[in-house]
This record gives structure tokens, sequence and C-alpha cells, in this order.
């Protein structure tokens, strides 16, 4: 069994519960607004899983890209990472949802200001929440996927009990503390120096 890339840290599974907790509102501000579809929604989701590779999120996600109206074949596509079905239009968002999670959420400044030029800045932060989103789900769908795979005889080979053990605990306690990080934070309007991402 191939498994993905290297498993994220505790102090990354943080950022990562508080960046996606911050901008998933404006995930619903752009589906509101009509800028993004349910279906776009779930190319980015499907785009940011399979780089990561987590199986219970590509799972969950093939079904609902299904019952958004996704072929078959263009999930498919998605998870083996090749973007042709992509709608031209979409292409530069996964892309840079591609992007952004192959960085391990540090993606470049010129990619970011391309998407905000490209899509106008609601729709940008819009791409943005639902990249961070998916991001959550990964970072802690992995370590439970290894969880329930090792009580299978299939365990993976870049994790341990311990690891898995320690994100499903440690991880979940986490979420409270980075709900409260990222509320304050958006109250008082705070940015890191020199960051260029909300």
């Amino acid at each position: 069994m191939e498994f993905g890339r290297k498993l994220y840290s505790l102090g990354e599974i943080y950022t990562i519960l508080y960046k996606g907790i911050r901008s998933a509102p404006y995930m619903s501000k752009a589906k509101r607004k009509g800028e993004m579809n349910t279906e776009f929604i779930e190319r980015i989701m499907l785009a940011v899983t399979e780089v990561n590779g987590c199986p219970m999120c590509s799972y969950a996600h093939t079904k609902m890209a299904l019952e958004a109206g996704m072929s078959n074949e263009e999930i498919h596509n998605m998870l083996s990472g090749v973007v042709d079905d992509v709608p031209e239009e979409e292409l530069q968002a996964i892309m840079f949802a591609q992007h952004y999670a192959d960085s391990r959420g540090n993606p470049s400044k010129e990619s970011w200001d391309q998407v905000v030029e490209s899509y106008g800045i609601v729709k940008a932060k819009g791409i943005l929440g639902a990249i961070r989103a998916i991001m959550i789900g990964n970072a802690l769908g992995i370590p439970w996927g290894s969880f329930i795979n090792r009580f299978k005889g299939k365990p993976d080979e870049r994790s341990n009990l311990a690891y898995e053990l320690g994100v499903i605990v440690i991880g979940s306690a986490m979420i409270p503390f980075a709900m409260v990080h990222a509320l304050i934070a958006s109250i008082i309007g705070v940015r890191r120096q020199n960051q260029y991402i909300a």
C-alpha cells in the first residue's frame, strides 16, 4: 500500500486549525454571493486531499462531489492529480489549492497575488477558506484513518500508535483553543507582520 506525504506535526496541526477556523467564513460568504458553487468547492477539496493523501477525506469528498454532480471520471482524475476536466475558469484556483497543500500551508506571495488578481478578493478569500477547511479535515483525518487501519492490519508506515493517539487526543483538545484564538484575532483584526494572506 502506498502512503502519502510526511505527516503534520502537532504545531502544524494547530496552525492549520487556527487558519481554517479563521478562514471558513470566507468560503460561506463567497458561496452566498454566488462567487462559488458546490462543484467548485468540491474540486478544491479533492485537489488538496490528493496532495495530502487523506483516504478518509477522499472517501467523504468523493461522495459529496458525486452528489454535487461531478462525474466519476472527473473525481477519479482529481484524486489522481489530473486536472484535465477542470473548467478553465477554475484551473488557477485548483493549481493554487495544490500549491497551498504542497507547501504545507505556506504558498508564495506571488501565487496568492495572482489568485486575487484573477478572481477578486471575495472569491479569492472563498477559495482560501475552502482550501483551509479541507486542510483541517486532512490534518486530523490522516491520523484517524491510520489509527483505524492499524486495527485492520494495514498500518500507515509513516505513522505509529503514539502519533495517532497524540493527534486524536491533543489535536481534538486544540480545537477550542484554535477557535478562541481565531475569534479574538478576527475581532481585533490581528495580522502577522508581513502576512499577505488573511
